[in-house]
C-alpha cells in the first residue's frame, strides 16, 4: 500500500524542520510577548523562534497594529511591555565562558494606541548597555553586542527612567567561534556601531540563512563610489572564520576617480569611546600579468597595514588596539606599486564596552535563586541581586567591589509568608552577616548548619512554629557575643540546654532498669561508628541503567574476595574459549588481551600478568565496577576467572580496536575518513563519561581516559574501557576524592597532579586532550626534543586563525569550519588550568551534540538546493552619530 501524497508533505515538512533546527545550532530566538509554548519557523530567513514564557516572570504580552504586521517578519508582531517594576529582566541560560552574538530588538507600533515614543534603559546583567530611544512607531531598533559570558546565564534588563513604557519584541543569541583575533578585546566587549555591504547594487539587507552567524548587513550607496561584482557562490569563495557571506563578498566598492582614496569618517559621540574596525577584502577580477591591487590602509593618517586581495578568498584586516578621537578617518587608497585603484566589500565597526560592574557571585546567585524557588517569594527579584547598587533586591544587602564578584550579606525574609523548614541553601551564603526570618510560619527544627555560617552576627527567628532545641552552638555563640540570637514566640522551641537535661532525667531511669539492654546500646553504638567510619572505603556504587532500573551496591574493600559468582568463570573454561591463548589481540601492563569464543560469539580474555601486583588490585576494583555498571557507551563485562594464580576479564569483543590506533594511522578504514564519523566516536566516549559522573550515585571518575581507552565495535561505536583506576567519590562529601595520582602522563589533570584531589573535571580535562587528538590526529606530546603537548600546539595556531591547519589533513578541508571551530574550542575549555572554568562532561555532550547537527546541516547542504530567502525589512541599525563615505 503506498504513502499518500499528503503524508509524504507531511515528512518533507517533518525533515525541513529537522535539518533547519540543526543548521541552527548555538541560536537562541525569542519572540517575546508570543503566546505561551508558540514556536515558528519565520518564513523569510528560516529561523525558529520560541515564545518567551519561560524567561520573564513579568510583563504584559501585547500586539502591534495588523497594518505594521503585514509589512514585517513575525518575530515584530508581538511585544512585552513593563509598565510594572523599575527593573524587569530575562534570564537565559547559555555556555559560560562562550562568546555570544546578543541583538535586542524593538518595534513600538503604537502597541498601547497612545502613539507616546518612550525611551528607557537597556542592561546587560548589572551594566548599561544602551539607552533605547524611539523616534519612529514603525522603524525598528536593533542594538547589538558582542559578549563573552561569565555566568551560566545572560540577563537582559529592561530599566524604567521615567520616559514611557519599557517594552521589548525580541532576544536574539548567537553563538559565534572562540577564537583569538575574532571580535574580541583586552577588555570588555563590542557593540555594534555599523555593519556595511560596500558595493551592494540589489539595495537588500542580508542575514541568516546567507550569514551562519546571523549579521545583519546593511547596504550602503556613495555618489563618488562604483560597484564591482562577480558570481560567488558559498562553495566556490574560500572563507575565514569570519565569514561574512559569499552574497556580501561579491560585491566590492571602488572609488569612480582611481587615483583617490576610499574615504570612511565619523564623528564619536564622546572622543574617549573605543572603536575596532574589521574590513573583509576578496579580490573579485581575475587579474592581468601586468596588473595589480595593492591598498595601504591609514587611520587617523597613521599606516596600519596593506593589503593585497586573494582571488575569490576572503581576508579580515583589523587593528591590534583600539582607536579614538574627536574624528575618526579610514583611508584606502592604491599604493605606489598598485595600477589598481582600492576595493573594500564590507566593513563592521563596533566600540568597546567596559563593563566595569562586577555580578554577583554565581554561588550566592544559585543558593538565593533556589531560597526565591523554594518560598515563591512574589518580590520583584529579577536580574543582578546585588548590581547595581540602584536595583539591588529588597531584603538584601551585599559587598560591593569592582574587583570582585558581589556577595550577600544580609536577607530579610521577616514577615514575607514563609512556609515549611528553612531552606538549606541558605547555608550556601557563606558571607552573610544577617538573617532575619521571622513573623513567619516555618516550621521544623532549627537546623545546626546556621551555625557553621561563619560570619553571621544576627539570626532573628522570632514568631515561627519552630519545635526541638536551639542548637547547641548557637547557644554557645550567643552566649559569647559574637552573635545576636532571638528566637522567641516559638511555643514548641525549647531555647536552654536545661531541654536536653529534662529529657535525660527521663531516660536515664528507664536505661539503668535493665543492664542487657545498656549493653545493646553500647554494641549498637560502638557498631554505628566502625561503620561510619569503614563508609568512605566501602562505598556504594549505585548506577541507574538504561532501563531505568537501580543495582545493588558494591562492596570496594580491595581485601575482601569476590563474592559475586554468576559471571565466574574457571581457568579451564578461559583456555578453552580462547583455544589456549592462540590469537593475541593486544598487550599491557596489566597483561595480554587474547581472541575467545564463547557459544561462537567472539570475547576479549583480558589475563592478569603473574608478576603485576598493581594489576591485581585493578582487576579486583573493574571486576565489582563493571558487573554493575552498564551502559551503551562503556564496555561491558562478561565474565571473569579468578583462580589463585590466574586471573582474568572477559569482555564484549571490539572488532574495530581502540581509537588511537586509527589516530596515529596504525589502522585505516574508510568508516573513520570523516568529520562526521570523528564526531560521532567523540559523543560517544563523553555519553559514557558523563554516565559515570551523573548516572551513578555516588559519581564515578574514570582516572585513565586516553584514546587507548576507547574501543571501537564492528558499527565503529566507541565504548569506554578499562575502569582498573577508577575511584567513587564518597557521598558525605561529594566533590572530591584525595588519593594518589594516577594516570597517563599527557593526559593527567595538573590539578589533580598538584593537589592529589580528584574530581569529576579530572576526567574532563582527560577528555579534552582526546578532543584534540581526534581534531588534529597529533599525538598528546610532539615526539621532537620541544616535546610541545598537544594543548599548547592547538593554542598557537589558534591564534592564526586557521581551522584548516589545526584539523587533521587527512579529511582534506572536508568539514564545516564552524562545527571544527566549535569543537577546538570545547577541547581548550576542557583543558583549561582552573577546573571552575572546565565544563562538566553533560555541556560537553550538548556542545559535541552541536558540533554534529552543525556538520550533518552541511552534509545536507551540499545534497540538496537550499531556496532563497525572501527580501527582508530594511531595519534600522544606524546611530545618530554622523557617519560619511568619501571617494574624494
Amino acid at each position: 500500500m503506498g504513502l499518500s501524497k499528503s503524508f509524504i508533505s507531511f515528512l518533507l515538512l517533518v525533515f525541513a524542520v529537522l535539518v533547519q533546527s540543526q543548521a541552527q545550532s548555538g541560536f537562541i530566538s525569542i519572540d517575546c510577548g508570543a503566546p505561551a509554548k508558540s514556536t515558528y519557523f519565520e518564513e523569510t530567513t528560516g529561523i525558529y523562534y520560541i515564545s518567551d514564557e519561560k524567561f520573564i516572570e513579568s510583563g504584559v504580552s501585547n500586539a502591534i497594529t495588523t497594518e505594521l504586521q503585514s509589512r514585517l517578519q513575525r518575530q515584530a508582531w508581538n511585544l512585552r511591555s513593563f509598565p510594572q517594576g523599575t527593573r524587569n529582566c530575562y534570564r537565559i541560560s547559555i555556555t559560560s565562558g562562550s562568546k555570544y552574538l546578543i541583538r535586542a530588538f524593538f518595534l513600538y507600533g503604537n502597541y498601547d494606541g497612545q502613539n507616546v515614543l518612550p525611551t528607557f534603559d537597556l542592561h546587560l546583567g548589572p551594566n548599561f548597555w544602551e539607552t533605547v530611544k524611539i523616534t519612529n512607531a514603525s522603524v525598528p531598533l536593533l542594538p547589538e553586542i558582542i559578549h563573552v559570558a561569565s555566568q551560566d546565564y545572560i540577563q537582559i534588563c529592561l530599566v524604567d527612567t521615567g520616559s514611557g513604557t519599557p517594552f521589548i519584541s525580541a532576544i536574539e543569541l548567537r553563538a559565534l567561534v572562540m577564537v583569538n583575533g575574532v571580535y574580541n578585546t583586552q577588555f570588555g566587549s563590542l557593540s555594534l556601531h555599523l555593519r556595511l555591504d560596500l558595493g551592494s547594487t540589489s539595495n537588500k539587507t542580508y542575514r541568516y540563512r546567507y550569514d551562519a552567524y546571523d549579521r545583519i548587513w546593511l547596504y550602503v550607496y556613495h555618489q563618488d563610489w562604483t560597484q564591482i561584482n562577480a558570481s560567488i557562490s558559498e562553495e566556490s569563495l574560500t572563507q575565514n572564520v569570519f565569514k561574512p557571506p559569499a552574497i556580501v563578498m561579491r560585491n566590492a566598492a571602488t572609488p569612480i576617480n582611481g587615483s583617490a582614496p576610499m574615504k570612511i569618517e565619523w564623528e564619536p559621540e564622546d572622543a574617549t569611546d573605543q572603536f575596532f574596525v574589521y574590513m573583509h577584502f576578496s579580490e573579485l577580477q581575475v587579474l592581468e600579468k601586468n596588473q595589480t591591487r595593492s591598498i595601504t590602509v591609514t587611520i587617523n593618517g597613521e599606516p596600519y597595514f596593506i593589503v593585497e586581495p586573494n582571488y575569490r578568498l576572503t581576508n579580515t584586516m583589523t587593528h591590534p588596539e583600539s582607536i579614538s578621537g574627536e574624528k575618526i578617518q579610514i583611508w584606502l587608497q592604491k599604493t605606489e606599486n598598485s595600477n589598481l585603484p582600492p576595493i573594500l566589500n564590507a566593513i563592521e565597526i563596533y566600540r568597546v564596552r567596559e563593563f566595569s560592574q562586577s555580578e554577583t557571585d554565581q554561588r550566592d546567585v544559585d543558593a538565593i535563586a533556589t531560597i526565591k524557588s523554594s518560598y515563591g517569594v512574589t518580590r520583584n527579584w529579577q536580574g543582578d541581586p546585588c548590581s547595581p547598587v540602584a536595583y539591588i533586591w529588597e531584603g538584601l544587602n551585599c559587598t560591593s567591589n569592582r574587583q570582585n564578584s558581589s556577595r550577600i550579606t544580609a536577607l530579610n525574609l521577616s514577615s514575607s509568608g514563609l512556609t515549611g523548614q528553612i531552606d538549606p541553601s541558605i547555608a550556601n551564603l557563606t558571607m552573610l552577616e544577617k538573617l532575619d526570618l521571622s513573623n513567619n510560619s516555618l516550621s521544623g527544627v532549627v537546623p545546626n548548619f546556621l551555625s557553621q555560617l561563619q560570619n553571621l552576627k544576627s539570626l532573628n527567628l522570632k514568631s515561627n512554629n519552630f519545635t526541638g532545641t536551639v542548637p547547641s552552638d548557637l547557644l554557645e555563640k550567643s552566649k559569647e557575643g559574637t552573635l545576636l540570637l532571638s528566637v522567641g514566640q516559638n511555643p514548641n522551641l525549647c531555647e536552654s540546654p536545661s531541654c536536653n537535661k529534662k529529657e535525660n532525667n527521663v531516660t536515664i531511669p528507664i536505661v539503668a532498669s535493665g543492664a542487657g539492654v545498656l549493653i545493646l546500646l553500647i554494641a549498637v553504638t560502638i557498631t554505628f561508628v566502625i561503620l561510619k567510619r569503614r563508609k568512605p572505603r566501602g562505598e556504594a556504587a549505585i548506577c541507574a541503567l538504561e532501563t531505568s532500573e537501580r543495582v545493588d551496591k558494591v562492596d570496594e574493600q580491595k581485601d575482601t574476595p569476590l563474592q559475586i559468582i554468576n559471571r565466574q568463570y574457571s581457568y579451564s573454561d578461559v583456555l578453552k574459549m580462547s583455544n589456549n591463548f592462540s590469537t593475541v589481540l593486544g598487550k599491557g601492563g596489566f597483561g595480554t588481551v587474547y581472541l575467545g569464543y564463547i557459544d561462537e560469539t567472539p570475547v576479549a580474555v583480558k589475563m592478569l600478568s603473574s608478576s603485576s601486583v598493581q594489576g591485581y588490585q585493578q582487576f579486583q576494583a573493574e571486576v565489582k565496577l563493571l558487573l554493575r555498571v552498564h551502559h551503551r557507551n562503556l564496555t561491558s563485562l562478561i565474565g571473569y576467572c579468578n583462580e589463585e594464580t590466574s586471573k582474568g576479564l572477559i569482555y564484549e569483543y571490539m572488532a574495530n580496536g581502540n581509537l588511537q590506533e586509527y589516530l596515529s594511522g596504525r589502522r585505516n578504514d574508510s568508516k573513520f575518513s570523516t568529520w562526521e564519523d570523528r564526531l560521532y566516536i567523540a559523543l560517544d566516549a563523553a555519553l559514557g563519561l558523563e554516565y559515570l559522573h551523573y548516572g551513578c550515585k555516588p559519581p564515578i571518575i574514570h582516572r585513565d581516559v586516553k584514546s587507548s581507552n576507547i574501543l571501537l565495535n564492528e558499527k565503529f561505536k566507541a565504548k569506554i574501557a578499562d575502569f582498573g583506576l577508577s575511584k567513587i567519590i564518597p557521598t558525605d562529601d561529594g566533590t572530591h576524592v584525595s588519593t594518589v595520582v594516577a594516570g597517563t602522563p599527557g593526559y593527567l589533570d595538573p590539578e589533580y597532579f598538584i593537589t592529589n584531589k580528584l574530581i569529576d573535571k579530572s576526567d574532563v580535562h582527560s577528555f579534552g586532550v582526546v578532543l584534540f587528538e581526534i581534531i588534529t590526529s597529533l599525538p598528546t606530546i610532539s615526539r621532537n626534543h620541544e616535546k610541545t603537548h598537544i594543548s599548547d600546539w592547538v593554542s598557537s595556531m589558534v591564534a592564526k586563525g586557521d581551522i584548516n591547519a589545526i584539523v587533521d589533513s587527512r579529511l582534506s578541508g572536508e568539514f564545516d569550519s564552524n562545527s571544527a571551530w566549535r569543537a577546538v574550542e570545547i577541547a581548550m575549555t576542557c583543558v583549561s588550568p582552573n577546573p571552575n572554568n572546565r565544563p562538566t562532561m553533560s555541556g560537553v555532550v550538548k556542545e559535541l551534540k552541536g558540533c554534529l547537527a552543525t556538520e550533518l546541516a552541511r552534509i545536507q547542504r551540499n545534497g540538496a538546493n537550499a531556496r532563497e530567502p525572501a527580501e527582508l525589512v530594511s531595519m534600522n541599525m544606524m546611530s545618530s552619530t554622523e557617519f560619511s563615505l568619501s571617494g574624494r
